[in-house]
């Protein structure tokens, strides 16, 4: 009838399976237990579980840290990719700058090339 304070803790099942994956190494099995989602029980509450929240809470700590580096990591790595993009971008030489065919001629010199083969055309069909 008289309840232990570890029964009336709201999180007890939960911290035993984070401790216990945490025990094994199993930080991957912890986290899905809800590791990272566990709060420390309000103060004045009559439950074991602040003895055993160290641990818990120094390794919800490392987590962050870590998942913090691999964020500033990763974020890095894109500034350094774009400011390799944005470097290579000026130092290749401006397409327009060296033409590839010959530029297309003026209308009105169009116009007078296609009068002078028509001449030379009739001038070769008449010999």
């Amino acid at each position: 009838m008289g309840e232990t304070p570890r029964a009336g803790c709201p999180q007890a099942a939960r911290i035993d399976a984070v401790l216990a994956s945490l025990a094994r190494d199993d930080v991957d099995a912890a986290i899905e237990a809800g590791l990272m989602d566990l709060l420390p029980c309000p103060p004045g509450h009559a439950c074991e579980c602040a003895a055993r929240w160290t641990t818990i809470r120094e390794t919800q700590q490392r987590l962050r840290a870590a998942w913090n580096a691999r964020d500033r990591h990763r974020a890095r790595q894109l500034r350094l990719a774009r400011r390799a993009a944005e470097r290579d971008a000026r130092r290749a030489p401006a397409v327009a700058a060296q033409p590839t065919a010959r530029p297309a001629l003026p209308a009105s010199a169009a116009a007078i090339l296609a009068r002078v083969k028509a001449r030379a055309a009739g001038h070769k069909a008449s010999e």
